[in-house]
């Protein structure tokens, strides 16, 4: 079964976030089977900023707003969420 139904959740919820406080974001898949691989990117970067079903900045700054994704593979199919846009207040 390929991978679908990427999910994206942000502690603070909406992705709102105070400076210098902590975010975790968290993926979820709905649907595929075998190992899975996690990848988090901001801004459509190809570098990943993590790789892990969460992502945690501990400390937020300035340059840290923008558009997160999570990516996740089985090896065969990608699927990839809808992207969270994170602020920083």
């Amino acid at each position: 079964i390929p991978v679908s139904g990427v999910s994206l959740s942000a502690q603070p919820p909406g992705g709102q976030v105070a400076l210098g406080d902590r975010l975790v974001l968290s993926c979820a898949v709905a649907a595929g089977t075998g190992p899975r691989s996690f990848s988090w990117h901001r801004g459509g970067s190809r570098a990943p900023l993590g790789t892990g079903p969460r992502l945690e900045l501990r400390q937020v700054g300035d340059n840290d707003s923008g558009h997160y994704q999570c990516r996740v593979s089985d090896g065969d199919s990608v699927a990839e969420s809808v992207p969270l846009n994170v602020t920083v207040l």
